[in-house]
């Protein structure tokens, strides 16, 4: 075999050893992590669910938020909640604030995009309603002044946040710190968080008849 076949076919397989190893070693970050969560996390999780089961059974709504990947972390929990997560069940009143685009457009060109999550809270949430509030960092100051708002107003706040929770950690009510600093682990745990808590409420809400 020519020595440039041999050349090539050495560098291809150096690619592939390359790439199977970043696999291996995110896969085990995201491991790691969850063990993390686990280890350190369990009571805040269960108290996470707790607070969302009595909001619903004494009927109040849940409002998410969150921008980016959180803002499709926040709408994925809430279409768990509206529509299924396990079981066949009535639907329960989940609302992601960064859903209607005009809303958000609107409030965005004309009061700055840091008002669009506490216009929509002062305007929608009750005293006892949730607000689930999703910052990687803990620091986003829209997130930050909606879940002020929502205090204010007399709605319960839950932060899904990273490490050290940020500002977040001391402004919401319930805090839930991922122990990472890496943003695509923090959200996968949250996203595991919340299905967590979806099941709860299923099971809590609904029994286990309809699995």
């Amino acid at each position: 075999m020519p020595l440039v076949k041999l050349k090539f076919l050495y560098i291809k397989l150096n690619q592939k050893r390359i790439l199977m190893d970043d696999i291996e070693l995110q896969l085990q970050e995201s491991i790691d992590t969850k063990k993390a969560l686990l280890s350190a996390n369990l009571d805040i999780i269960r108290k996470i669910a707790d607070t969302v089961v009595k909001a619903f059974r004494n009927n109040h709504r849940i409002y998410l938020i969150g921008n980016g990947g959180s803002a499709a972390d926040a709408q994925h929990i809430a279409g768990e909640l509206i529509g299924r997560f396990k079981m066949n069940r009535r639907p329960l009143p989940a609302v992601a604030l960064t859903t209607d685009t005009s809303v958000m457009t609107a409030l965005a060109n004309d009061f700055g995009y840091d008002t669009c999550f506490a216009r929509q809270v002062e305007a929608l949430a009750d005293r006892g309603d949730v607000i689930l509030a999703f910052s990687t960092s803990g620091n986003s100051k829209g997130i930050l002044d909606a879940v002020k708002v929502a205090r204010d107003r007399g709605a319960i706040t839950i932060g899904f946040t990273g490490k050290d929770g940020g500002l977040l950690g001391s402004t919401a009510d319930i805090c839930l710190k991922i122990p990472s600093t890496n943003t695509p682990r923090i959200q996968e745990c949250h996203i595991t968080v919340g299905h967590i808590v979806c099941s709860i409420v299923e099971k809590e809400l609904f029994g286990a008849a309809n699995k």
